[in-house]
């Protein structure tokens, strides 16, 4: 994926605590006339769509720069570090799915037994479907899962598990756990497959203005936000008023010049700082680590869709995977290469006791975020790591760009000599305790 994961770009912004962000509970529904709307209705729309275009975006690239087609499984490379942000706990998958009303798509899952495994459906808003495996299908949580547009009745094979689809596209992520044996992970996921039948209509992916992190998309996201709105239904309860307010701006745009002027003005100068405001707030800090509890489903919360698009498109339900990002020590400096640091988990914490699949912690460069190069050839510690317990049961983890005097050489990540990092932990299938925040990772520590 282009983007694989821009969270580097929101960690930063998460470091401030403050949140300036309209209330979506105070929205007004407006009609689509020529009246004048107001300022906070322009961001509102504005915020309201940039979640599809990020997700249009992403297709965009896929399908027209990527070329990796539809209904056609992309089987990412095993233990790759050769790009950004990679997660090298699991082998990765993905495909665009497309259907209509007379075709279905098989997805053939492989039985897959003491490791994790998920096949993740996701919508045209970034929002989860759902997660295809044991933990929500326990009495066929492998075998044909036949996908089907709502509403419609393809012929599908005897004994499919029938899943209804709320568009013609879907988006699907699957992981399979490593777990110490890539081999037998690699060859699991090479039996996910797709059976395709012949004939499936597949419209084009919608043409959208080009925009980037540093250049984000101005008021030309109202040309034609109709379309984009038709495009794909929304389930956020809240979503036929946002659209009433679309309607409403894309109409006073078009009236004169001057009607386009005020609004990108707006758009300019309003509704890009209220989405930067609001992701400098977002989540939860403790310790060094931020945390978003607010990923997969949304709600009524559009800032957070927005957020968890731009910085992590195709973020998972949070009972699937959390992900708590290190930028900072506990004292909020930033990580550094020329310094050591200890994070201990007390022994009645510790990351095993908390997950009911698996975990790690993975070091990154800043701000490429790629992993760090080092002689060990060591880029992420885990559950499967073999790590050394302290002789009171607490567990260390140690980075440094050399081995400190104190550390267990199986406990430690090296870190890039004069310059930044950072920390990505991942907790997959958390439990009670994680979910409901009341678990978080020790400290980052600074040791003298």
């Amino acid at each position: 994926m282009k983007k694989a994961l821009l969270i580097l770009v929101v960690s930063f912004l998460f470091i401030s605590c403050k949140k300036e962000t309209s209330n979506p509970d105070e929205v007004t529904t407006i009609s689509s006339t020529n009246a004048v709307p107001t300022d906070q209705d322009i961001v509102d729309a504005y915020i309201y769509l940039y979640a599809r275009y990020l997700v249009i975006q992403q297709e965009n690239h896929d399908i027209n720069v990527e070329k990796v087609g539809y209904n056609k499984i992309k089987y990412n490379p095993l233990g790759s570090a050769q790009f950004v942000n990679p997660n090298l706990d699991v082998a990765y998958l993905e495909a665009w799915i497309a259907v209509d009303a007379a075709h279905a798509v098989i997805l053939n899952v492989p039985k897959i037994e003491g490791r994790y495994y998920t096949a993740q459906l996701l919508d045209g808003w970034g929002e989860v479907i759902v997660n295809i495996n044991e933990r929500n299908f326990p009495k066929t949580p492998y075998g044909k899962f036949a996908l089907v547009l709502k509403g419609s009745n393809p012929t599908i094979p005897s004994g499919a598990v029938k899943i209804e689809l709320p568009s013609e596209k879907v988006k699907m992520l699957a992981r399979v756990e490593l777990k110490g044996t890539p081999a037998i992970a690699q060859k699991l996921q090479k039996q996910f497959t797709l059976d395709v039948p012949d004939g499936i209509k597949i419209a084009p992916p919608i043409k959208i203005p080009d925009f980037t992190p540093k250049k984000p998309i101005g008021g030309e996201i109202f040309d034609n936000s109709q379309e984009v709105i038709v495009s794909y239904p929304d389930l956020m309860p809240k979503a036929k008023e946002y659209q009433a307010k679309i309607a409403a701006v894309e109409a006073y745009r078009k009236t004169n010049d001057k009607a386009k002027s005020d609004v990108d003005e707006i758009v300019t100068s309003k509704g890009i700082p209220a989405f930067l405001a609001g992701a400098k707030g977002f989540g939860t800090q403790k310790g060094g680590w931020s945390v978003s509890y607010a990923a997969g489903n949304f709600g009524d919360d559009v800032l957070a869709r927005d957020i968890i698009n731009y910085g992590g498109l195709w973020a998972n339900r949070v009972e699937e995977a959390i992900y708590f990002v290190g930028l900072t020590d506990s004292n909020k400096q930033l990580l550094s290469g020329d310094k050591i640091y200890e994070i201990k988990f007390p022994k009645e914490a510790l990351p095993d006791l908390m997950v009911n699949a698996f975990w790690s912690v993975t070091l990154y460069s800043v701000p490429d975020y790629r992993v760090v190069d080092n002689k060990l050839k060591r880029y992420n510690l885990n559950n499967v790591s073999g790590l050394k317990k302290n002789p009171d049961g607490s567990l260390s983890i140690w980075l440094a760009s050399t081995l400190p005097k104190s550390a267990i050489e199986s406990n430690w990540l090296p870190t890039p000599a004069g310059k930044g990092f950072a920390l990505t932990m991942r907790m997959y299938v958390s439990k009670k305790e994680v979910l409901d925040g009341k678990w978080f990772p020790a400290p980052i520590e600074e040791k003298k």
